[in-house]
């Protein structure tokens, strides 16, 4: 997984064009879309130019709680984790998961009744997460909620350690099947609130490296991700490998539905998506005003 090879790059405020070993921190989650966009980019089936990644799989809190600490020079956060990290961070063109039908689902048990929400034990699948962010907007009074790892949500729903989960990823697919009923769509909550995509979590860069090279990994990821498409349907080990629902099918509608045009460039739809989340947040009291650019 980690690759120690030095990699390369050319520092452009140098007139004799020095080569400069460099090898960059990388982190993401082996999620369907994730291990996707990035496959090409780690495993040098695109031409790198010279750089290399030394790359991490992590769970996105754990990820989150990283970007909190400045931990690794690139790396996937939820979007909410960057409304708080924008200092440390720059939000990258591409690479991120937002669009509209893609946000978490608030499940019970099929048939349970539900007590009143500010009563009702809610798992969510972090704090930091953008699930957790709109399910806060949407549901102020809700306070019981108890972080559990995303993958084990729906197992302890169906157990009765809550009255409610907040999905994510591959169980988007999966509840009704395993005895789960949907209470709320919170992408639809937001779309009808907002008038804008969802942001869930995007590719940020630390603010220390040069843009140049930023802008370089940015077109990079482009390429990747493009590489990944001219292979599709058919999906490389690493994406079989690392996903928590093994079946193709999931696989294949988590790819379709979080890897989108968004992903290669937010263009100016995505943009103002990832604006109003910040202002949303701050009209709401979690964040304090922004005053500097989200982008490198």
């Amino acid at each position: 997984m980690l690759s120690l090879l030095p990699g390369y790059y050319k520092k452009s405020d140098i007139t004799s064009l020095q080569i400069i070993p460099m090898t960059l921190s990388l982190g993401f989650s082996p999620c369907p879309n994730d291990t996707f966009i990035f496959d090409a980019l780690v495993h040098g089936k695109i031409d790198t130019q010279g750089l290399r990644f030394e790359y991490v799989l992590e769970d996105v809190e754990t990820l989150n709680q990283w970007a909190f600490e400045g931990r690794l020079q690139l790396t996937k956060l939820s979007y909410n984790s960057f409304l708080r990290t924008v200092s440390q961070y720059a939000l990258m063109h591409s690479g991120s998961a937002l669009g509209k039908g893609v946000g978490p689902l608030l499940i019970q048990k099929a048939g349970q009744v539900m007590p009143e929400m500010s009563q009702a034990r809610i798992a969510i699948p972090g704090k930091n997460t953008t699930a957790n962010l709109l399910f806060s907007l949407a549901y102020p009074k809700a306070v019981h909620k108890t972080e559990v790892l995303f993958s084990e949500i729906e197992a302890a729903v169906l157990k009765g350690d809550f009255d409610a989960g907040l999905v994510i990823h591959e169980s988007r697919f999966t509840y009704a099947e395993k005895g789960l009923a949907l209470i709320r769509d919170m992408g639809d909550w937001w779309e009808e609130t907002a008038g804008a995509a969802i942001p869930l979590g995007g590719i940020v860069a630390r603010r220390d490296l040069p843009v140049p090279l930023i802008r370089q990994v940015d077109k990079l990821i482009v390429e990747s991700l493009q590489f990944s498409w001219k292979n599709y349907p058919d999906l490389a080990p690493f994406v079989r490998d690392h996903a928590q629902e093994m079946d193709e099918r999931v696989m294949r509608q988590h790819i379709g539905l979080y890897v989108n045009e968004y992903s290669e460039d937010l263009g100016i739809e995505g943009e103002k998506a990832i604006q109003t989340l910040f202002q949303k947040a701050e009209e709401a009291g979690l964040i304090p005003a922004q005053e500097r650019s989200i982008f490198y």
